[in-house]
């Protein structure tokens, strides 16, 4: 059997076909896992179910192909990469987090010179690494550093982040100088700082290598200070809904519209499944967007798009009801 990065627990995807009788099976990854889908596919056809690989794009567990399994007939979504986020009882679904098979100690322990000026290490980390966090937090307790691991219970793991959940770095924000994050890319480190408004520093156990996130952070924060500043001028808004099931915040879209109709703007409510550039395009006479689906959208790729697309608490600095500090103190993640 092919030996991957990840653990994808080939065993347990036959076991779950076999004790739920599952007949269709909707196999579920993230953009990285997606080359594994014919071989998972076939291994579930041979514990006797027809399998289906989703060639959407899935951003997270907030994007669960519920209405795709519905529409399959699919009898049992298996997902695979994050952890349950939402409750739905439409279609049954069996997660599987594919932990990383890769050590962490040679990116922390490259880390920790990055962190001498920091005495209070926040340790955060994603699904694929959580089962190794207390391995880091040795070597930083070797290194002398006082170390915190939030734990609230929204997610399951503790030191896990999402794209927008930062719940766990949140509830020991007080203790923490500055955050170390172990896993690949800067996507969730970002995140971080930009949720808690302290320093990030990334320790990459693909990579083999530690580095700190600053100069992208204050990138981001510039072009979001540009955007609140050009959807000032703006009188016309859409709002946008989001359709996927851990993305649709229809409340916080209608209290939105009537704040900004309040301040004398015209909204429009607008439903979409991906927002992406060319989306927005449709609507020429529109001059601003708010988004209250994945906030991400508007922060990561706010180049791609030639009009403002606010998260939020930003529709909130522009209509004067929070302070560009208050924002930052705050955070981006949430209403």
């Amino acid at each position: 059997m092919k030996t991957t990065i990840f653990n994808l627990e080939e065993k347990r995807l036959k076991e779950e076909i076999s004790k739920r009788r599952a007949k269709r099976v909707l196999i579920q990854l993230p953009e990285g896992l997606k080359t594994e889908g014919p071989r998972l596919a076939t291994i579930a056809e041979k514990a006797g179910a027809l399998a289906v690989v989703s060639a959407d794009p899935c951003y997270g567990a907030c994007d669960l192909a519920t209405l795709d399994a519905r529409s399959l007939d699919a009898d049992l979504i298996v997902h695979y990469g994050h952890t349950e986020m939402i409750e739905q009882k439409q279609v049954p679904t069996v997660y599987i987090e594919a932990k990383a098979r890769v050590n962490v100690k040679e990116a922390v322990k490259k880390a920790i010179p990055l962190l001498k000026h920091w005495n209070n290490i926040g340790l955060i980390t994603t699904v694929q690494h959580a089962h190794m966090i207390n391995e880091a937090r040795e070597l930083l307790l070797e290194a002398g550093k006082t170390v915190a691991i939030g734990d609230m219970g929204r997610l399951k793991h503790a030191g896990q982040v999402i794209g927008c959940d930062y719940s766990n770095a949140k509830s020991v924000l007080k203790d923490v100088e500055v955050f170390l994050f172990v896993g690949g890319g800067r996507f969730h480190a970002i995140g971080a700082t930009l949720a808690t408004a302290k320093p990030t520093i990334v320790a990459d156990p693909f990579e083999k290598r530690a580095y700190s996130i600053e100069k992208e952070v204050q990138k981001i924060i510039r072009q979001r200070w540009a955007s609140i500043r050009e959807a000032e001028k703006a009188k016309s808004f859409g709002v946008f809904v989001g359709l996927k099931p851990g993305q649709k915040r229809f409340d916080a879209a209608i209290e939105i519209k009537k704040k900004l109709e309040k301040n004398g703007r015209r909204a429009t409510l607008l439903a979409a499944r991906e927002i992406a550039p060319n989306v927005l395009m449709q609507f020429p006479d529109i001059e601003a967007f708010v988004n209250t689906a994945c906030p991400r959208v508007a922060l990561d790729e706010a180049s791609k798009f030639l009009k403002p697309v606010l998260t939020f608490n930003e529709a909130l600095v522009v209509l004067g009801e929070m302070d560009w500090e208050e924002l930052c103190r705050k955070g981006w993640f949430e209403s």
